[in-house]
């Protein structure tokens, strides 16, 4: 008789569920998973799922679809230089309200599916130290414009963070920092995902986007990418676009702790069950050249039939 497929996935679930018990996730929500109102709560959702089996989840979500559309309603311009929203004050406070409408929203979500979120900013307890965030000039020697409220990421103090996991709770995070003159920056959610998860030695950072993963030369999608093959697909030029950052960010990650960090499609229904808790998940795996393989070992193992 052929094995139920949900039994076999359940059972699939079962070393993950164990390896990462008790283990930090942070996991930036951000693209087609924030827009689509099911996507959205299927998230939260499996959010829920993870913290009640016994990891420790916390989101950071970004929400620039809302901003931008959340502008226009209020008659404000919105420029950008080389993809960065430059953010004067009236941006700012359009930036502070659509992410606190989202970070709300989400917040609900997880607590409707038997989770226990808890909605946090920057400024909450100045958990996230931030400065003005300055670019170099072009490679013309073109000055970079003044980006305004746009803010870098220069410490972390975990307490508050570290405080709410110990009881159970969710942080749901949005991406607000506090300069020492208690001025607000708004941060790009990719780069407070990365700092956050190093912050808190996170086992895991995952990355929802809008595409599938990491594609290599072949254009074949690459479930698992040591740190080594991921330098040489940026060296030569493989990997390019909004992708290259995001895998910048990820080798950053691995560089400095974090067991592994996962690139996934937003868009696919339970993304982050199936990256987290499955075999062949859905997106790419990034880590580093050394260290234990369990991810690599069992899902080579699992998907072999073992």
């Amino acid at each position: 008789m052929a094995a139920n497929p949900k039994a076999r996935i359940l059972a699939e679930a079962l070393p993950y569920i164990r390896a990462y018990h008790g283990k930090t996730l942070v996991i930036r929500l951000g693209g087609n998973a924030m827009t689509d109102p099911a996507l959205k709560a299927g998230f939260a959702r499996d959010v829920a799922l993870l913290r009640l089996v016994g990891m420790k989840p916390v989101v950071v979500h970004g929400g620039g679809w809302r901003i931008d559309e959340l502008a226009r309603q209020l008659g404000i311009e919105t420029r950008r230089h080389h993809g960065v929203r430059i953010t004067d004050e009236r941006t700012l406070t359009v930036i502070e309200m659509a992410l606190g409408e989202l970070n709300q929203e989400l917040t609900g979500l997880i607590n409707r599916h038997g989770g226990r979120a808890v909605g946090l900013d920057g400024q909450d307890g100045r958990f996230i130290h931030a400065c003005r965030m300055i670019l170099p000039a072009d490679e013309g020697g073109e000055p970079a414009p003044d980006l305004g409220f746009v803010g870098d990421v220069e410490s972390i103090d975990t307490d508050i963070v570290e405080l709410l996991l110990s009881r159970k709770f969710i942080p749901v995070i949005m991406p607000i920092g506090v300069g020492a003159d208690g001025t607000a920056y708004h941060i790009n959610s990719d780069l407070l995902a990365g700092r956050l998860a190093r912050a808190l030695q996170a086992e895991k950072l995952i990355l929802m986007t809008n595409a599938p993963g990491v594609l290599d030369r072949a254009g074949e999608l690459v479930y698992i990418l040591k740190a080594s093959m991921a330098e040489s697909l940026l060296r030569d030029g493989t990997v390019a676009g909004g992708m290259r950052p995001r895998l910048e960010a990820a080798l950053q990650a691995v560089r400095e702790g974090v067991s592994s960090v996962h690139i996934i499609d937003g868009g696919v229904p339970s993304a982050l069950l199936l990256e987290v808790l499955t075999a062949q998940g859905v997106g790419t795996a990034v880590r580093s050249d050394i260290g234990p393989n369990f991810l690599e070992d069992s899902r080579d193992f699992l998907l072999a039939g073992g």
